[in-house]
């Protein structure tokens, strides 16, 4: 019996491909987030959004959904992917309460990432906490999604986790936009100018790969899914003012975790230049 890490090499090119040949994602995140909760047990909570609505069965019966546990015993170290190429410019964009979070919307093209030879251009970033991924079985305060879309409509999102410490600087410059979400009706956007993704600080080139699905209904499965592997820092008043703001009132905006049903896991992390 082989160690579980191990992977013959037609296996590791077997689960390359299962990386990257993604189908189209027609259903984006819903906007209107009155319809679901996240409290465990309601009518409108995790276990039941598959039932909501024939559109968001996915949710209930998918077999690719998000969030997952990033665990080392899964992990496959995959030097080949290449550190994540992206190119961010600024463009005007607006903040939203979309009801459960605070949604960052770019109004105007502002570059994206390039997985696999495809561009997937950023459209949106929000914040879940506490975070929705989990490390080793670790749950962390926050996680920040930055939502990417390809011309033929796939989806690829960038997660950063964050644990309680200094605070984070792009959140710091978004604080008085936030505040304002307090007395803003959940349709109203607020015009923020010029945004710049590369205030989002990702710090590590190492990043975790998978296969997954958006986290919210209609949890829309075939989502390229890159998690970095740095965990980076937020004030707890940073995350307390994130959650103050939705109209919720809500005490935590993540999914529960889901089955992995032997999904390939992969982690990227350059090589080491031998002196």
């Amino acid at each position: 019996m082989k160690p579980q890490g191990f992977l013959y090499p037609c296996s590791i090119f077997l689960a390359i491909l299962f990386f990257f040949s993604t189908s189209p994602v027609a259903s984006q995140e819903v906007e209107d987030e009155k319809e679901f909760s996240y409290e465990i047990g309601s009518e409108t909570g995790p276990e039941r959004w598959g039932e909501l609505h024939e559109e968001w069965s996915a949710c209930g019966k998918g077999k690719l959904q998000s969030p997952i546990d990033l665990s080392d015993e899964r992990v496959q170290v995959l030097h080949q992917s290449g550190p994540l190429r992206s190119s961010y410019h600024p463009a005007d964009a607006v903040m939203k309460n979309r009801g459960h979070d605070i949604e960052i919307k770019w109004e105007n093209q502002t570059g994206g990432v390039w997985i696999n030879g495809t561009k997937y251009v950023l459209k949106q970033l929000h914040w879940h906490s506490p975070s929705e991924h989990t490390i080793n079985g670790r749950r962390y305060s926050l996680e920040l999604h930055m939502v990417h879309q390809s011309a033929d409509e796939k989806i690829a999102v960038v997660g950063i986790l964050y644990k309680i410490g200094r605070p984070d600087p792009f959140l710091a410059k978004m604080e008085d936009y936030i505040k304002k979400m307090e007395d803003m009706e959940e349709s109203e956007e607020e015009k923020l100018g010029l945004v710049d993704p590369r205030d989002v600080k990702k710090g590590s080139r190492k990043y975790y790969r998978y296969m997954g699905s958006l986290t919210t209904p209609p949890c829309t499965e075939g989502v390229v899914w890159t998690i970095i592997r740095k965990v980076r820092t937020v004030a707890k008043q940073q995350v307390n003012l994130l959650r103050e703001a939705v109209h919720d009132h809500a005490e935590k905006n993540a999914r529960p975790l889901q089955l992995i049903n032997d999904r390939s896991l992969g982690l990227y992390r350059p090589r080491k230049i031998r002196s």
